[in-house]
């Protein structure tokens, strides 16, 4: 398994929320050879089962989950000149997208800019503002008969960025956030093939969570896992953040403490960290995460949760950055945990 390949592969596809179809494809491809069964529900999570060796109907039920989709732009109205104005499905900040090349997924793959104007003919309080979303546009520069004829209201566009390998090794892409944490399950069934487990695995890739989490709380209904652990991505180093709202790249997963997780699964997460000699870093989250976790503790009649985060710089651009290296530890770091996890410790998660 090469796992440069991999996320080069499905950062490169389209996938924006609430239309994965493109992503969920390759997504299943490479994770089919590791499970035992493949299912996707009605909202689009591709869930993939692998049975554990424990007896019938004693075997926990333990859920990971990585959402695939990504952030995007949609269509809203086009302009007489054919230029198109556009809302963001996600959250995006208008300050990075201005100059950037598009993919618009028409009637026809049309590519496109999202122009501004020079600094040579802005004045100085223009250029002393930053750019809003409604005073943007998408230009494919095509005559405005033929932009109706191939674009409607609702079409989607995403940002057009091949993904990089720096020379430090470290990877550079979009939509890193989160399918970095789809690789993570990737390593982690990889690992999986080396390890006995009782425990029934439920990897599902996620849809719709930078919209609102909602396949994660649709997967979670339809698993009913006994524990669920979220995988996404933390903020890491950069310049002029504190210390304390970051973690290094390179040097291992992050594991999430709060009251969106259960303290025994981050304790045991850490404990096993431990054992095993895989670097790691702590993250404190005061309140609800904006992640998968958030809707997985709350589902049904309430989940017993964890969080592990692989360390990203510049999220929610078309430039995020991880390392490889942090991925695979936090593959480590889940099959060890999922190796381990038998009924007596599921048992236990009821008492404090």
């Amino acid at each position: 398994m090469e796992i440069k390949r991999f996320l080069k592969d499905i950062c490169q596809a389209p996938g924006v929320s609430g239309y994965e179809h493109h992503v969920a494809k390759i997504i299943k491809a490479a994770f089919c050879c590791y499970a035992d069964e493949v299912r996707q529900d009605r909202l689009g999570n591709v869930v993939f089962y692998k049975k554990g060796a424990g007896e019938d109907g004693r075997r926990p039920r333990l859920l990971l989950a990585a959402h695939m989709d990504e952030i995007g732009l949609m269509v809203t109205k086009m302009e007489d000149d054919g230029n198109l104005r556009f809302a963001t499905v996600g959250g995006i900040d208008p300050r990075t997208i201005v100059g950037q090349e598009i993919v618009l997924y028409g009637r026809e793959i049309l590519p496109g800019v999202i122009g501004a104007k020079p600094p040579h003919l802005t004045d100085e309080k223009e250029r002393s503002k930053g750019h809003k979303t409604e005073d943007l546009y998408l230009d494919l520069a095509l005559p405005a008969e033929k932009v109706k004829e191939l674009v409607r209201p609702g079409d989607l566009a995403v940002i057009q960025r091949e993904p990089m390998e720096l020379a430090g090794g470290a990877l550079c892409a979009k939509a890193l956030d989160d399918r970095a944490g789809v690789a993570v399950l990737l390593c982690c069934l990889d690992e999986l093939e080396r390890l006995r487990h009782v425990t029934d695995i439920f990897a599902v890739a996620t849809v719709q969570e930078e919209v609102g989490v909602r396949g994660a709380t649709v997967a979670t209904y339809g698993v009913v896992p006994d524990i669920g652990v979220a995988v996404d991505v933390a903020h890491g180093d950069m310049p002029g953040v504190p210390d304390y709202e970051t973690a290094p790249l390179g040097k291992g997963p992050v594991i999430t403490v709060g009251p969106n997780i259960h303290p025994k699964i981050s304790a045991e997460l850490i404990r096993l960290a431990r054992e095993y000699r895989i670097p790691y870093h702590l993250d404190t989250a005061p309140g609800a995460t904006g992640t998968d976790a958030r809707a997985i503790q709350v589902t049904r009649g309430g989940i017993p949760t964890g969080l592990v985060s692989v360390p990203l710089r510049y999220m929610h651009t078309s430039v995020e950055l991880v390392e490889t290296e942090d991925i695979k530890l936090a593959g480590r770091l889940l099959a060890a945990f999922a190796a381990r996890l038998d009924a007596a410790f599921v048992e236990g998660l009821t008492c404090f």
